[in-house]
């Protein structure tokens, strides 16, 4: 078992899921509440919630096995923005912030689960 908090990928994850709250969702409009606005959120934080439980698990096979599930969520997330971007939700400037973010962590995820890997 590993401590997650020790864990660059979820340090990263986790303040990407603090930027979507706090800069990204906002910018919804309210008819997006229970639609894209709230796919993006679950999305978002299903990436540290499954670094989290993949650290809890007892093999390497478990922990890269919740990491995949994690680059997936990071991807729809990245899509998500993408889309709110496409619909003039998201300005360029937040979009790229995000696009970055998501990004660093998936390139992490992918470093990680090729260590786990070999």
């Amino acid at each position: 078992m590993r401590d997650y908090q020790k864990l660059e990928v979820w340090k990263k994850a986790h303040m990407m899921v603090l930027f979507v709250y706090s800069d990204i969702l906002p910018l919804f409009p309210s008819s997006e509440r229970y639609d894209l606005q709230s796919q993006i959120k679950r999305a978002a934080y299903s990436v540290p919630l499954n670094i989290v439980e993949g650290a809890g698990r007892g093999s390497e096979k478990d922990f890269a096995r919740f990491l995949d599930m994690a680059l997936g969520s990071c991807q729809e997330t990245e899509y998500g923005c993408l889309l709110a971007k496409d619909l003039a939700y998201l300005n360029e400037e937040k979009y790229k912030e995000i696009n970055i973010k998501t990004n660093e962590v998936k390139a992490m995820l992918i470093g990680l689960l090729k260590r786990l890997r070999q």
